[in-house]
């Protein structure tokens, strides 16, 4: 089978990001929070590899912690929604009637809304911090699982052999688990690789806007925030964590690019 070179790339970006926020504390071995006040606003170094911010504080330090925590937020927010958001299409899907149109009209609303309006919404109402950020990108998130799932079920359903389930007396919780849930879970996994992407890029709107993960801990978010004011003077403190964004974002697209490509048939039959 064709390798396909972009998925390959996303690949590797994400494995680094990953390998950075795992491993890159228990590495470099300077606190995030601690500040070296004989060099404020210090640009690259060999002791200070990505400069330091107006505190002194190790910007390669901040960036690691960051990454930790912004895909903790991104991950925690997607396989919140994936989990909800995946169980409400398949059961509306499955079950139909008045419990598909109380629920999915409620996801309609969701819909109504744009997401970064939502989420700010939600947390302007939770309070700033890193678990409501993460509800409120679940919360935006959710809807699109749901309606996903939906039709995936609906599709399902239809095919002889759930129909031959029912007809043998299998209920619908077994009808669902082992009959729908696995023919549905492919374009519900493809979606869900995509929208870490988005919802990482959320996170850093969240925290840039101060309703995300509070200081003094880092995320790549408040790390930009806290770099405006120092653009003329430093501006590696902004540099570090956009590219750090810019490739996370990448990696996930290119890699939910490549997931979908593989596991649609039609996609595999036109290679």
């Amino acid at each position: 089978m064709r390798r396909d070179p972009r998925a390959l790339l996303g690949l590797v970006l994400v494995a680094l990001v990953l390998a950075a926020a795992g491993l890159g504390p228990l590495l470099w071995r300077v606190g995030p929070e601690v500040a070296d006040f004989m060099a404020p606003l210090a640009g690259p170094s060999a002791k200070h590899p990505l400069g330091t911010d107006d505190l002194g504080r190790d910007t390669l330090a901040r960036m690691l912690a960051g990454a930790r925590v912004s895909l903790l937020v991104g991950m925690g927010s997607v396989a919140g929604a994936c989990l909800l958001g995946g169980a409400i299409g398949l059961v509306c899907g499955f079950l139909r009637g008045w419990t598909d149109r109380v629920l999915m009209r409620t996801m309609d609303v969701l819909l109504a809304f744009p997401g970064i309006l939502l989420a700010l919404g939600v947390t302007a109402a939770l309070g700033a911090s890193a678990t409501n950020a993460a509800i409120a990108i679940g919360l935006v998130n959710l809807p699109v699982f749901a309606r996903i799932a939906r039709a995936q079920a609906m599709l399902v359903a239809a095919m002889d052999y759930v129909e031959a389930g029912q007809a043998i007396g299998r209920s619908p919780a077994a009808i669902l688990r082992v009959h729908i849930l696995p023919n549905a879970l492919s374009p519900i996994l493809v979606q869900a690789s995509l929208l870490l992407a988005s919802s990482i890029i959320t996170e850093s709107y969240l925290s840039f806007l101060g309703l995300g993960v509070q200081p003094p801990t880092p995320t790549w978010g408040n790390m930009l925030r806290d770099a405006v004011g120092f653009l003329d003077h430093s501006p590696w403190m902004a540099w570090f964590p956009g590219m750090a964004i810019f490739a996370t974002v990448l990696g996930f697209n290119l890699l939910g690019d490549g997931l979908r490509d593989r596991l649609d048939p039609r996609a595999a039959r036109g290679a």
